[in-house]
């Protein structure tokens, strides 16, 4: 955890004077300042951005803007609309244990570790401005170190030696509030970015929102003695400067649902296969398999067509050479994922069923289509 967090405050009175309450409504209920800087001490992702959706829905922010700052251990967060097999390597994160969270906010994918700050910046919808917000990020940082060279964009994104991302954003407005989140690489594993942030499935065809590639740097790259204490308190500090605010840092657990009620069921909601991959646009995929039997050294090409929709296989199609596989054996296989979820897990027990049924080549050859189709869902 960062260093600042080390300076807890309990949710009574802090040092700048904001009284909070303890227990259901301490947050949602401080007097006394115009802001409040929050940091989360929990790293896990669902946990954060249920804490994001709470705020929103408890606070009033008609009274206060509040800055949240947060960290995750390693995962993937997938803009509201995206299309998740588009966007990142689903078998290299299940090899790596990194998780998937497809967040309520829109724009695109980002890659969250500790070496990534995130900040979200709550207001009322009138008071929205994230060119607003950035200026705090970029001040924070040439009040720090004025060689850097940082600047925010049109698109919303903060660019070092007017070349390198070192911050993307994203939104959400509702009826009456909004919030605004920002990522800041200070130190993240850029390895790791690029081995999850390719497709999973090639030939995808879908009107879900695209990211964006950008070269990327880390802060730490080029002001190497950047510590994670001066960057928080920096941040704070260039916050109250601009929303005319003395609010100090309050520590809060995502994971105390005294504190916040009902945060974990939200929780719980952003980690399910539903809201995750349910949630995508409808997309179709179109691709070519490669199949070979390796006891006689046959080999061909196949087609794959599936349309998807609500996360579900609505129809599929394979075209196969019919001197290679029975037409009537790759059709079973087509109808068996037809109604099922478009999940490699999902359909592998699908397979493992209809290969049972068959012997001999047509066996192996039935379980090698079947396993590149496996390999296409990610």
């Amino acid at each position: 955890m960062m260093s600042h967090v080390r300076r807890t405050w309990s949710l009574g009175r802090n040092r700048s004077g904001v009284s909070c309450r303890t227990g259901s409504a301490s947050i949602a209920t401080c007097s006394g300042d115009a802001a409040l800087v929050l940091l989360s001490r929990s790293n896990d992702v669902f946990q954060n951005l249920a804490l994001e959706d709470w705020i929103e829905a408890n606070v009033d922010l008609q009274r206060r803007g509040v800055l949240l700052l947060w960290r995750n251990r390693p995962a993937v967060v997938i803009g509201r609309h995206q299309n998740p097999w588009a966007e990142c390597h689903l078998p290299a994160m299940r090899g790596g244990g990194v998780p998937l969270a497809r967040r309520r906010s829109g724009g695109g994918t980002v890659f969250h570790d500790l070496g990534n700050l995130n900040l979200t910046f709550f207001s009322s919808k009138t008071s929205y401005d994230r060119r607003r917000n950035l200026k705090v990020v970029t001040e924070a940082l040439r009040q720090l170190r004025p060689a850097l060279d940082v600047r925010a964009t049109d698109r919303f994104d903060i660019l070092l030696n007017g070349h390198f991302k070192i911050s993307g954003s994203a939104a959400r407005l509702s009826r009456k509030s909004s919030y605004h989140h920002c990522t800041l690489l200070h130190s993240a594993d850029h390895s790791a970015l690029a081995n999850v942030l390719r497709p999973s499935c090639p030939g995808i065809q879908s009107n879900a929102t695209p990211s964006v590639p950008s070269p990327v740097a880390n802060l730490l790259d080029h002001a190497p003695t950047l510590q994670w204490e001066e960057l928080l308190d920096a941040l704070v500090r260039q916050y109250n400067a601009e929303f005319s605010s003395s609010s100090s840092s309050i520590t809060v657990d995502p994971a105390d649902e005294a504190a916040f009620p009902g945060v974990a069921a939200a929780a719980a909601e952003l980690r399910s296969w539903d809201w995750t991959f349910g949630r995508t646009p409808k997309f179709r995929v179109e691709t070519v398999l490669q199949l070979a039997d390796e006891r006689t050294a046959a080999r061909c090409s196949a087609r794959l067509q599936v349309e998807v929709k609500g996360g579900v296989v609505e129809s599929c199609r394979l075209d196969v050479p019919a001197d290679w596989l029975p037409p009537r054996l790759s059709g079973e296989l087509s109808g068996v994922l037809v109604g099922g979820r478009f999940c490699r897990h999902r359909a592998a027990a699908a397979v493992t069923e209809l290969t049972r049924s068959e012997s001999g080549e047509a066996r192996s050859r039935l379980k090698e289509l079947g396993d590149a189709v496996l390999t296409a869902m990610g």
